[in-house]
């Protein structure tokens, strides 16, 4: 059984800066590629940035330059920083990884999701 859980959202004014923590535990033997998504209300989620298992990152466009994804292999994290917020990033944020775990047949690969955290950006 893998579990992510979340922390770190909360209420910030425009302009401020959130840290928010994804950790997975669990029966996992590796990890692949982890990501942060978004919903904001009435809107499809997003893909708002993600990084392989060797370091390689990518941003959507909105977010770039203010975004910083990074993960540590030790402690089976990711971490979204996130500086210069605006109004329009208030959403939930949900981090996904896909994880290798073992089991008593074997190994499993699958997607699994964080349980969402609030970020609001008003003043």
């Amino acid at each position: 059984q893998v579990q992510l859980v979340e922390s770190g959202g909360g209420l910030v004014q425009p302009g401020g800066s959130l840290r928010l923590s994804c950790a997975a535990s669990g029966s996992i033997f590796s990890i692949n590629a982890m990501h942060w998504y978004r919903q904001a209300p009435g809107k499809q989620r997003e893909l708002v940035a993600s990084i392989t298992s060797r370091g390689t990152t990518n941003y959507a466009d909105s977010v770039k330059g203010r975004f910083t994804i990074s993960r540590d292999n030790a402690k089976n994290t990711v971490y979204l920083q996130m500086n210069s917020l605006k109004p329009e990033d208030t959403a939930v944020y949900y981090c996904k990884m896909t994880i290798r775990s073992v089991g008593s047949g074997g190994y499993y690969l699958s997607d699994y999701w964080g349980q969402g955290t609030q970020v609001t950006v008003s003043s």
